[in-house]
């Protein structure tokens, strides 16, 4: 319910607010997925800007879902968690690249998230009276 109170540029300041709140915390999660399940795909090891490169392709949106700077700090935190190792090397164009590959547990952790991804999406799907499109699980 909007408050009655607010005026019509207050009311589409706090829808915005709002909006920006939700994705935050809808991409934290889903980062975390993302990242694993492309490095897990990857045939070779990957550099945060080459990984933020490749999630833009799928997203032409003014607003994307997953932000560049947002990906460093989940990269080292599934670094520290065990789920990914990396290591650097030198760039011929620039400083040198932090290179990333997921772990075993992180294959694992990856097959997990699948499956608790997919029955969330289906719930959500159900809720808001859509059709899931995979049927796969």
């Amino acid at each position: 319910m909007v408050d009655p109170s607010l005026s019509g540029i207050d009311t589409e300041k706090s829808a915005f607010s709002a909006d920006r709140k939700f994705r935050k915390e809808l991409s934290a999660g889903i980062t975390a997925l993302a990242l694993l399940s492309i490095l897990s795909s990857s045939n070779e090891p990957m550099y945060g800007y080459q990984i933020a490169k490749l999630m833009e392709e799928d997203d032409k949106q003014s607003v994307p879902l997953i932000k560049h700077g947002a990906l460093y700090p989940v990269l080292r935190s599934l670094e520290l968690n065990g789920l990914l190792s990396s290591r650097v090397e030198p760039s011929v164009a620039g400083p040198p690249r932090r290179y990333y590959v997921i772990t075993e547990k992180g294959q694992e952790t990856l097959q997990r998230w699948v499956t608790i991804w997919k029955r969330t999406r289906r719930l959500i799907d159900k809720i808001l009276g859509g059709v899931p499109d995979d049927k796969t699980d």
